[in-house]
């Protein structure tokens, strides 16, 4: 009331100083009565505010109106904000609920989409296509799958530059242990929300952010956010184009991932410069299985900080340091504490240039590795002579079931040194000799093995050159029940075997029952006409339930041959692959 009476007063004042006799009584009078739309917020000027623009009880008029519309609609948005958050509140909003018919409804729609079937634990959508779009919907179904336990979405590139929309929404998923966003096309910022995330996935246990090369140099945006007691059992950061800085953020948090068991760093060429450091932190990961460095650009003195590290690492079931040919020669000096995994069951040492110096140091210690499963010594051409003392001790890791030895120009008293060994093998499964020239014309070494080796399934003999003889042989012992668990026979670029040597071969092929792959394809450099034995190869075809896939390239196939290749599928009801 008292402002209403000084608004009156004012206005009373103002009337004393105008004309009684103005033309513009009428206007006066019928500005004051009109009422603003309840609906603007801002008043717009009006004509007769625009001429008495200098009175004062036209401002006072239209100010104490404008105050008032204006608290009325603040009120009226204030009584809306409070009954959309009742709404939000109430059981018709429980977004959250698992049970929800129309978010369970949405979730299958989404899958069935995508060609997925729906999985509330486990969310497969690899190589889906997934664009943007897809992403940010899916962010929008988390709510409804709280039990989600895995996501997949590896090689969808449409994730890359979007992540940020779907880790936002994972604290709806606080029971999530897998996230696997291999090939994502992963950016920056995506890096950046996946650290920010980790706080809101406390029971998180796999991460795999491989083949991502926009990670490298940035590693440390996602390492940074890890907190002490991380669940992590295993990280894998495969073809990142990880940096040496990556190398030194990735070291720093070895302290807090105390849990981890598998580490895949490999083919990242740059982060061997920085190996040194990673590994003086790996004694703080005392429980890891597994150590992956295949092509990660290591040299010696990456190597004897590995095997210093190695002391810490009882538990360590995998070791690979393949294809780092700059380690050569530092085996000498770096196997202090290898002969110690006595877990150790597998050792891959392919392509890495060892030396003769090497192999006499190893031939020392990898026959001390009790449990190891897996020796893969492929691709060191170096030690040729050297190998025997080494695969002469393989008798003394009566568990091996795979031995790779292939490309190392082995010797015709290497090659008798295997043999003889192999003999204490029984558990031995797959056993590659391949671009070993000795083993042609001498496959009759194994002869005994090959009977006692029950269990073996994959046999490799590419570019052996071997003979009709060594085919005749691999006969003669299917005759008497060998060989029946072989389910991979490779015996490529062997193009010394003459045409009867392969019809003798066809002719007892198809006692392999259990055979999927056989490759029986010409070298590169040469091609040859297929013999009469092509009819015998495609009757023991048809006797050969598991065959799948037949190499058989640069054999010239008659015009008559083709078409029956080509018909043998729809006229058998198979499926086999056949690469010509």
């Amino acid at each position: 009331m008292e402002k209403t009476g000084n608004a009156q007063s004012r206005q009373e004042k103002c009337e004393e100083d105008v004309p009684k006799s103005s033309p513009f009584d009428f206007v006066i009078k019928q500005f004051k009565g009109k009422k603003s739309s309840p609906g603007k917020r801002k008043e717009q000027p009006s004509a007769a505010r625009k001429v008495f623009g200098g009175l004062d009880f036209v401002k006072s008029e239209v100010k104490d109106r404008r105050e008032t519309e204006e608290t009325e609609i603040n009120r009226a948005d204030d009584q809306n904000e409070k009954e959309d958050l009742s709404t939000q509140d109430g059981p018709s909003h429980l977004i959250s609920e698992a049970e929800s018919p129309s978010g369970k409804q949405r979730f299958n729609q989404f899958m069935q989409k995508l060609g997925k079937k729906p999985n509330s634990k486990n969310l497969d959508l690899n190589n889906c296509a997934l664009s943007e779009t897809d992403v940010t919907e899916l962010a929008s179904l988390l709510p409804f799958l709280p039990e989600l336990e895995e996501i997949s979405l590896s090689w969808n590139g449409g994730v890359g530059g979007s992540l940020k929309a779907l880790t936002v929404q994972l604290h709806h998923v606080n029971l999530l242990k897998v996230l696997r966003l291999n090939n994502c096309r992963l950016t920056a910022e995506d890096v950046t929300s996946l650290g920010e995330a980790f706080e809101i996935v406390p029971q998180l246990e796999e991460l795999d952010l491989s083949w991502n090369s926009n990670i490298g140099g940035k590693l440390s945006l996602l390492t940074k956010k890890l907190q002490k007691g991380c669940k992590i059992k295993f990280l894998k950061i495969t073809d990142c184009n990880l940096t040496a800085k990556d190398g030194e953020s990735l070291a720093q948090i070895l302290n807090v991932i105390p849990n981890l068991e598998v580490l895949d760093l490999s083919v990242n060429k740059h982060i061997g410069c920085s190996m040194k450091i990673i590994a003086q932190d790996l004694k703080n990961v005392p429980g890891l299985k597994e150590l992956n460095l295949h092509m990660c650009g290591l040299k010696q003195d990456s190597l004897q900080g590995l095997d210093t590290a190695l002391q810490h690492l009882a538990e360590l079931r995998k070791l690979d340091v393949s294809c780092n040919r700059e380690i050569g020669g530092g085996f000498k000096d770096s196997t202090a504490h290898l002969a110690s995994l006595k877990n150790l069951e597998v050792l891959d040492l392919h392509q890495c240039c060892v030396t003769e110096e090497d192999m006499t140091v190893l031939s020392q210690v990898i026959p001390l590795l009790s449990s190891l499963q897996e020796l893969n010594l492929s691709s060191n051409k170096n030690i040729g002579v050297s190998s025997e003392p080494l695969l002469s001790r393989l008798r003394f890791l009566p568990k091996l079931k795979s031995v790779a030895i292939s490309n190392c120009c082995l010797r015709e008293e290497s090659f008798s040194s295997l043999a003889e060994a192999a003999l204490h093998l029984p558990e031995l499964e797959i056993l590659d000799l391949s671009w070993n020239k000795c083993v042609g014309g001498n496959l009759k070494l194994l002869l005994e093995v090959l009977k006692l080796a029950t269990e073996i399934q994959v046999l490799r003999l590419s570019s052996c050159n071997l003979v009709a003889e060594d085919l005749a042989l691999l006969m003669l012992l299917t005759q008497d029940g060998h060989l029946a668990r072989l389910q991979k026979l490779d015996l490529s670029y062997n193009d010394n075997i003459c045409d009867e040597g392969w019809a003798v071969f066809c002719k007892g092929l198809a006692v392999f029952k259990e055979l999927s792959e056989l490759d029986v394809s010409l070298r590169p450099s040469s091609c040859r006409d297929c013999g009469m034995w092509f009819s015998e190869l495609l009757a023991a075809l048809t006797k050969l339930p598991a065959l799948a896939e037949l190499g058989m390239q640069r054999w010239v196939l008659s015009e008559s041959q083709r078409k029956q290749l080509e018909s043998f599928n729809q006229d058998n009801k198979r499926s086999i692959r056949f690469d010509c």
